[in-house]
C-alpha cells in the first residue's frame, strides 16, 4: 500500500491504495531554482524586451499612458512586485504621473477596495498614480472600435481609449477557456463590455443545438481551433497594445521569469514557460483518476472546483472514473452554476438554457453535468448530494467511499490509477 494525503479545503485528508496499482502520479514538472528576486526577474525583463524597443523608448513625455493591472483574483501573480518597474519606466521616458491611469482589468468582476488597490500597485503607486476599475456595465464608458470574424461586438473602456498608449500588465497561466491567460485577456475581457465578454465566452459551445461544448476550447490549446483565443486576438488586435508585461509564478506566489516588449510574442514566451511546468505528458489514460481542486481557496466552492474538474478528465481512459476532492464549503459559489445543474433534469434542457442566454457561471455548471455523461464522476466534498441529483455527478463524503464506488462503477478489483496532488494546475497530456 501507499499513502498519500490530499489537500481539501484547510486539511490534509490521508488515503491508502494498492502500489501495483498506481499507474501515475501526475505532478507540475519540476522547474531549476531561481536565484534572482522579482524585482530583478523583471527589470531585466524590460531591459531586454522581446520583439519591441525598451518601453522607455516608446512614449516621450506630454503623452498619456494606460496601465492595465490585474484585478484581485490575480493577486497571486504578486502584481505589487511587477507594476511599479513598469510605472518607473514610464517616469524615465519623462511621462508624469497625472498623464499615467492604471485600469484594473476586472472584466465581469466586482469593484474592488482601496485596501486591495495597494494589493495589486504597491502603496507608492497607489499614492502617485489614479487607479480605478474597469466597469463592463458602464455602457456610458464603453467605446465600439469594431466586429471580430465571429460576429463578436467590440466594446472597450472608454478611458483607456482615450489615452494615446495602453500598456499591459499581468501572468500568464494555463486557462480552461482561452489556453492560456495573460496577454490579449487583458483587453477582452479585462476591460471590454458585458456583452462583448459574454459573446467571446460563448464560443465555449459548438454550432448548433444538440452539439454540446466546443471540445477545442481548452486547457493549453492556443491554435486555430480555439475560437475563444482567436477572437480575443482580434479583439486586442483593435486597441493595438503598445506593450506588455507578463510574469510567470510558482506555487509560492514567486515570479520565477518575466516577458516585456510585444503584447504577441512576450506573452508566447510566457505562455511557452508555463507548459513547460504545468502540462505533463503521459503515456496513457488510467481507469480511476484521484484528483484534489488543491485545498482553501481553490477548493472554496464548485465553480472554482472545475478549473481541477478540466485537468483531471484529460487522464482517464473513456468510460473511467474521477474523483475530485474538493471542499466546497461556499457550496456552488455561482447562481448560474447552480441554476443550470439544480433546474434542468437532462443536458438537453441544460444546453437549451446556457444557447439562450450564456454566463460563465452557466457553463462552469454546464461542462461538468456533460463530462458526467461521458465518465464516472465522483464528488469528495461537503456539499450535500442530493444537489446534484438531477445530474450523473455523485458526491460522497470520505475517499475511501469515493475509492470503492469507483473501483464498482469501472468494474475492476484492479483498476489502473492516476493521482493528482495539484489538480488545478497540473494538465496531462497524452502522447500521441
Amino acid at each position: 500500500m501507499r499513502t498519500f494525503k490530499f489537500k481539501y479545503g484547510e486539511e490534509k485528508i490521508p488515503f491508502s491504495v494498492p502500489s501495483e496499482e498506481i499507474l501515475m502520479v501526475i505532478e507540475p514538472n519540476p522547474m531549476p531554482s531561481v536565484e534572482k528576486t522579482g524585482d530583478e526577474i523583471v527589470k531585466e525583463a524590460l531591459e531586454h524586451p522581446i520583439g519591441s524597443s525598451k518601453l522607455r523608448d516608446l512614449v516621450k513625455a506630454g503623452e498619456t499612458v494606460c496601465v492595465v493591472v490585474p484585478d484581485v483574483t490575480r493577486a497571486w501573480q504578486s502584481p505589487s512586485v511587477y507594476v511599479p518597474p513598469v510605472i518607473e519606466e514610464l517616469t524615465k521616458a519623462g511621462v508624469k504621473d497625472k498623464d499615467i491611469v492604471i485600469i484594473s482589468a476586472t472584466g465581469s468582476h466586482r469593484k474592488q477596495t482601496e485596501d486591495e488597490y495597494i494589493t495589486l500597485v504597491g502603496a507608492d503607486v497607489n499614492r502617485r498614480i489614479e487607479i480605478l476599475d474597469h466597469d463592463c456595465k458602464d455602457e456610458e464608458n464603453l467605446v465600439h472600435v469594431g466586429v471580430t470574424s465571429f460576429g463578436t461586438p467590440v466594446r472597450i473602456n472608454k478611458r483607456a481609449l482615450e489615452c494615446d498608449h495602453i500598456v499591459m500588465t499581468g501572468g500568464a497561466i494555463l486557462h480552461f477557456l482561452a489556453g492560456y491567460g495573460g496577454g490579449r485577456k487583458y483587453i477582452l475581457p479585462g476591460i471590454a463590455g458585458y456583452e462583448t465578454i459574454m459573446r467571446n465566452h460563448s464560443y465555449s459551445m459548438n454550432d448548433g443545438m444538440g452539439t454540446g461544448s466546443n471540445p477545442e476550447v481548452r486547457s493549453g490549446n492556443m491554435n486555430g481551433s480555439n475560437n475563444i483565443h482567436q477572437d480575443m486576438m482580434e479583439a486586442a488586435a483593435m486597441v493595438k497594445p503598445l506593450f506588455i508585461m507578463n510574469v510567470v509564478v510558482d506555487s509560492d506566489k514567486r515570479i520565477t521569469h518575466a516577458f516585456a516588449g510585444d503584447y504577441i510574442k512576450a506573452h508566447l514566451a510566457a505562455c511557452e514557460v508555463v507548459k513547460q511546468m504545468d502540462s505533463v505528458t503521459i503515456q496513457e489514460k488510467a481507469d480511476l483518476v484521484i484528483a484534489s481542486a488543491g485545498g482553501y481557496p481553490k477548493d472554496i466552492n464548485f465553480y472554482q472546483t472545475t478549473k481541477a474538474v478540466f485537468n483531471a478528465v484529460e487522464a482517464v481512459k473513456p468510460g473511467g472514473a474521477m474523483i475530485i476532492v474538493s471542499e466546497c464549503r461556499e457550496g456552488f459559489g455561482s447562481g448560474g452554476t447552480e441554476t443550470i445543474i439544480r433546474q434542468f433534469s437532462d443536458m438537453a434542457s441544460r444546453e437549451k438554457d446556457i444557447r439562450k442566454k450564456y454566463t460563465i457561471g452557466k457553463f462552469l455548471g454546464y461542462r461538468p453535468a456533460e463530462i458526467a455523461e461521458k465518465v464516472h464522476f465522483i464528488l469528495v466534498s461537503s456539499m450535500e448530494p442530493v444537489l446534484f441529483d438531477t445530474t450523473k455527478i455523485k458526491v460522497v463524503s470520505t475517499i475511501e467511499e469515493a475509492i470503492s464506488l469507483g473501483r464498482t462503477l469501472v468494474n475492476s478489483e484492479n483498476p489502473s490509477i492516476a493521482l493528482m496532488p495539484y489538480a488545478a494546475n497540473t494538465l496531462p497530456m497524452l502522447e500521441v
